[in-house]
């Protein structure tokens, strides 16, 4: 049997002194997975977590050796995470961020180019990201979480502020990739579209815990 994409071990999340999660053991195959749970369950938390964006007690492992402990840069090189709400240095543009990325996280310009243009982000993408609306901001986010040559793609909440044509793309993006061997995570409050997308598992986020079903 191979390694799981993702293994989270004895992973704790306080703040302050509130916990927030508490996961014994959780490891996940290759697959899309649909992330649901409450408001203030824990699911934007558990993703920052997975990315390796916050601090945490426990051990996450990518692909059975990347450790977010051991291997921090690799580990963050691997695992794309788009928010719910991308905020993003006003005076930034939308192409010094995908520099960034790009330079960072490597990857093929000219993918990048296609979904930048298929989405629509190429009008915009020398504009300042002050001057973007919230569904650019929200295309911005997720060109940059298909940036790169993850191996896990987290997505926050995908489905809200984008037009019909970069949600058909989305799901486009998600079908290609995954059949290429990258795993998602997906949370939605909106059923994700069966037709678009078959499901590997459902994960619940209840009593700080996450469970797979």
């Amino acid at each position: 049997m191979s390694d799981p994409v993702i293994a989270l071990h004895a992973v704790k999340k306080n703040y302050q002194d509130v916990p927030i999660l508490d996961i014994p053991r959780l490891e996940l195959p290759k697959g899309i997975y649909w992330l649901q749970g409450e408001n203030g369950a824990g699911k934007t938390t558990c993703m920052k977590v997975m990315a390796g964006l916050i601090p945490f007690k426990g051990e996450i492992l990518l692909q059975g050796n990347v450790s977010s402990r051991q291997h921090p840069v690799q580990f963050r090189r691997l695992i794309n995470y788009a928010e719910a709400e991308p905020l993003y240095p006003s005076f930034l543009t939308g192409r010094d961020l995908l520099e960034l990325y790009l330079n960072t996280k490597g990857g093929d310009r000219e993918a990048v180019r296609d979904i930048s243009e298929s989405m629509g982000v190429d009008i915009y993408v020398n504009n300042p990201v002050s001057s973007y609306s919230s569904g650019m901001l929200k295309k911005l986010s997720l060109l940059l979480a298909f940036t790169g040559n993850p191996t896990l793609i987290l997505l926050d909440e995908p489905l809200i502020t984008i037009d019909t044509r970069a949600l058909t793309v989305l799901y486009d993006l998600i079908r290609t990739y995954s059949a290429n061997g990258v795993s998602f995570c997906i949370t939605s409050h909106q059923a994700l579209d069966a037709e678009e997308l078959t499901v590997t598992g459902t994960l619940k986020v209840a009593h700080k815990n996450i469970t797979l079903s």
